[in-house]
């Protein structure tokens, strides 16, 4: 009986120094007196425990509301900031270490002899093809390697610097004073860039018979330095070419999944954006939407040779025109003129004529006029209705097709998505 009086005693004197506590934090936060203790006594009574098991510090009120943020879609300006196609690096492997001079000394070993150790070679530069790489723009404008140690006594040799690698998205082509070096076209490729120096050599390596003591010890040499330029060309099956304001934009968003930047005025499109078509035997075939192209593209007007340089890539071609234009079948003619003057036999590559914005009245008289004029298959589409969007993609699998076939027959491996 005793006990069980102590115990009760205990908890009594336990709960009411809690009491005083959570009445002092009370007054802190701004709570009156009579406030917190009904809180705390209407707690207790529902969860049917003592008050001291029911006491929060915190108040889910005053703490702020941490909704899902939803992440914004970059616009077409700040997109054109983060890619960047054409680099200029220039590249200093790393030096190799000096090489040691120094003799062996022990107790009760008085010829010990030469132990001096050779140094460590230098780092080499590796430029390596990452798909999650998207742009050039982390590559920066100098990298050095890193050099090798010197080397040491006890015949100690020096540490070699490490490899600094470089990544790359895929179809980076790099070249050294205009000349192309290699074209890096796949996943995972590498090209050593530049050669670390070699270490040194310590006076242990210059022991011989006639020569018992040297005290000869070379430094290393310095690493290779080159200056090289990088080049990213998209990889795309098929290239949509066209004048500023053709509609291109709009129909790689009806016959693909991409989002391009979309309005009413020239240049919306300020970088290419490859879409994927999908078949229904899981086939894909890329399309990049090329920027639009000036008169005297190939003279470097605008950005005209930064835009022609992305179609080198493309196997098959689709010439937009704006139906809504005067003479349309003049635009075909000068796309093919700039293409001709930028690379030889670029515009006799695959190609299919697509006339855009057939949802215009002015456009239908247009088309077979456009047709008297060429000798190609004409595709009238709507980029904006989705009008004979399908009779499209098929004619783009019939031009997959016989690219697969005519460079599966060639030695060059056919690129597959």
């Amino acid at each position: 009986m005793l006990k069980v009086t102590m115990l009760t005693t205990l908890s009594r004197v336990k709960s009411q120094r809690w009491l005083s506590q959570i009445t002092a934090l009370g007054q802190i936060f701004g709570q009156p007196r009579g406030r917190s203790l009904s809180l705390l006594s209407h707690n207790s009574f529902r969860n049917g425990t003592s008050g001291t098991r029911a006491v929060g510090t915190t108040c889910a009120l005053c703490a702020k509301v941490r909704g899902t943020q939803k992440k914004k879609d970059l616009s077409e300006k700040k997109l054109t900031r983060y890619f960047v196609d054409y680099r200029t690096v220039k590249l200093l492997a790393g030096s190799g270490g000096k090489g040691a001079c120094t003799f062996h000394s022990e107790p009760r070993k008085e010829w010990g002899g030469p132990d001096g150790g050779n140094g460590g070679d230098g780092g080499n530069i590796f430029i390596k093809v990452d798909r999650l790489v998207k742009s050039l723009a982390q590559v920066t404008p100098v990298y050095k390697g890193e050099d090798g140690q010197s080397g040491g006594s006890k015949n100690c040799y020096g540490r070699n610097g490490s490899s600094t690698y470089i990544f790359v998205p895929i179809g980076t082509v790099v070249k050294e004073q205009g000349k192309t070096v290699v074209d890096l076209s796949e996943h995972g490729q590498e090209y050593l860039a530049v050669f670390g120096g070699a270490g040194g050599k310590g006076n242990r390596f210059f022991l011989s018979n006639e020569n018992r003591a040297p005290m000869t010890a070379t430094p290393g040499t310095k690493g290779q330095e080159r200056v090289l330029q990088l080049e990213l060309r998209t990889m795309a099956h098929a290239g949509l070419v066209g004048f500023p304001n053709a509609g291109k934009s709009s129909l790689l968003r009806a016959i693909s999944n991409a989002k391009p930047a979309v309005a009413a005025y020239p240049f919306t499109t300020l970088n290419p954006h490859v879409g994927i078509v999908k078949y229904r035997d899981h086939e894909q075939v890329a399309v990049a939407d090329i920027p639009g192209i000036i008169r005297g593209a190939h003279l470097n007007r605008g950005l005209g040779i930064s835009f022609l340089r992305h179609i080198e890539r493309c196997r098959f071609l689709l010439f937009v025109l704006d139906m809504s234009a005067t003479e349309p079948w003049t635009q075909l003619q000068h796309l093919r003129y700039e293409l001709e003057q930028y690379e030889s036999g670029l515009s006799h590559r695959p190609h299919a004529i697509i006339a855009n914005k057939m949802d215009l009245p002015e456009a239908r008289g247009k088309l077979e006029t456009l047709k008297s004029h060429v000798t190609q298959r004409v595709i009238p589409v709507s980029a904006l209705t989705g009008q004979n969007t399908e009779e499209l993609i098929l004619h783009l699998r019939e031009l997959y097709d016989g690219y697969l076939q005519g460079e599966g027959s060639g030695k060059e491996k056919a690129t597959r998505w």
